[in-house]
């Protein structure tokens, strides 16, 4: 069996069932499963996102032209 048909195999099965148990599993096991962008970045690149935030919330902000004439 293909993925294709695996998945609609599956997806057919949770439309059927009134099982509340069994979807609430299976919507637990997708939510574990899913991967945070977050813990794909590298922490050098963690670390500058923090620092960037850290910046904002102690108001110190660029203007979009600004940044613009500096890149340019």
């Amino acid at each position: 069996m293909d993925i294709r048909t695996t998945k609609l195999e599956l997806l057919k099965t949770i439309l059927e069932t009134e099982n509340t148990d069994f979807i609430q599993k299976v919507a637990d096991f997708v939510k574990k499963e899913k991967v945070d962008f977050w813990d794909e970045l590298s922490l050098s690149e963690q670390s500058e996102i923090k620092q960037g935030i850290e910046e904002l919330d102690k108001g110190k902000r660029v203007s979009y032209e600004s940044f613009l004439k500096k890149i340019s």
